[in-house]
């Protein structure tokens, strides 16, 4: 009966053995991932880093600044309006004459549904 009671101590004693490995390389397997976790995380932000960069540069080589383009569109608007404002004084005057032409040359006739 020693010997069994032997046996089964060794069996417990190596069962535990077999547990805390196990406990172990579940606990490096965390590790490993947590530290896998961190290092994509790191990786990441270093990629989006770069590609704000490059995004930027391009950005301010080909569009330009925000204030640059709102000059831009200022200037524009400046000029058209005094296109505008051209044209406006150039075409004012024959303008007014053709309306006022049109004002002044009634024809005095009877509507075709009167009856007398």
């Amino acid at each position: 009966m020693a010997s069994n009671t032997q046996g089964i101590q060794q069996l417990l004693a190596a069962e535990k053995k077999a547990a805390d490995k196990v406990g172990e390389a579940r606990k490096r397997k965390a590790r490993r991932l947590k530290q896998a976790k961190d290092e994509a995380t790191e990786e990441i932000e270093k990629y989006r880093g770069e590609r704000e960069r490059t995004f930027k540069d391009f950005e301010a080589k080909h569009v330009g600044s925000r204030e640059g383009v709102s000059n831009k569109i200022d200037a524009d608007t400046r000029v058209k309006i005094d296109e505008m404002n051209r044209a406006l004084t150039t075409q004012k005057e024959p303008v007014i004459q053709d309306v006022l032409s049109f004002v002044y040359a009634i024809k005095t006739e009877l509507h075709k549904n009167y009856r007398q």
